[in-house]
């Protein structure tokens, strides 16, 4: 399939922590004020519940906890990114969304052996752009993951 994809690719970018990340925009449905979440019983610490956007339930996972970095309270900037895969939804806890760039895809670079607190197998690749490095997360493994919920850094 990437051999029809021009050279440019739109992402989202978000921030955790003081690291930008970024997603594909396709790979996204919405980007949604932080609101109430339900609490699930016997879930992964990272998976902080449910939520009924525009009448479907969507799971809600907590990407700063996912990645072992601290807790934050949630404030304005906090946002819920929507993405969706192969029919389903799933909503991440994000400390805020920045903006959505087009970049080209030959400033991807693999991602390196050692990204601090992310374990590279959650990683796409390093986007090098100026003065900023934007790592791109992989969301077939993050959502991987939700289905191994005894898989903890």
């Amino acid at each position: 399939m990437s051999e029809f994809i021009s050279d440019n690719i739109k992402i989202i970018v978000f921030q955790l922590k003081d690291e930008e990340y970024g997603i594909p925009v396709q790979q996204v449905r919405s980007i949604e004020k932080f609101q109430q979440i339900t609490r699930v019983p016997r879930t992964a610490p990272y998976i902080k519940g449910v939520i009924n956007l525009r009448g479907v339930v969507t799971p809600i996972i907590d990407l700063r906890n996912r990645f072992g970095f601290e807790e934050l309270s949630t404030d304005e900037s906090t946002r819920i990114i929507i993405v969706s895969k192969d029919d389903k939804e799933v909503g991440f806890i994000v400390d805020a969304a920045n903006d959505v760039i087009d970049i080209d895809s030959d400033l991807i670079e693999p991602a390196p052996e050692v990204v601090g607190a992310v374990h590279e197998k959650y990683i796409q690749g390093v986007a090098k752009l100026e003065k900023r490095l934007i790592v791109m997360i992989d969301l077939d493994e993050i959502l991987e993951m939700e289905r191994e919920p005894h898989m903890l850094m």
